[in-house]
């Protein structure tokens, strides 16, 4: 194996991102509806909500179960085009 392309993730494994977006009544379940299509099992339970101290955004963070980094990929390429995504690490 390439060491270049050696994961420090053993796969499968839950792995939480962090998703940041102007604060929107539909946020939540518009960024759940993206990660599910990489994940079926993500639902609100998967979900922890933060809003900014001023009100203005909101702070996601969603475990997803990681099978690989190809689909771990795929999830942040997804929420990064999206028009509602701010940030995402």
């Amino acid at each position: 194996m390439n060491p270049a392309n050696e994961s420090l993730i053993e796969y499968p494994c839950d792995f939480p991102i962090k998703i940041m977006g102007k604060s929107h009544p539909e946020f939540t379940e518009t960024i759940e509806t993206v990660v599910r299509q990489f994940d079926s099992k993500v639902d609100a339970s998967r979900v922890e909500t933060r809003p900014s101290s001023g009100g203005n955004y909101t702070g996601l963070t969603v475990t997803v179960r990681a099978t690989s980094r190809e689909q771990l990929d795929d999830i942040y390429r997804a929420l990064t085009g999206h028009p509602m995504v701010k940030v995402v690490l």
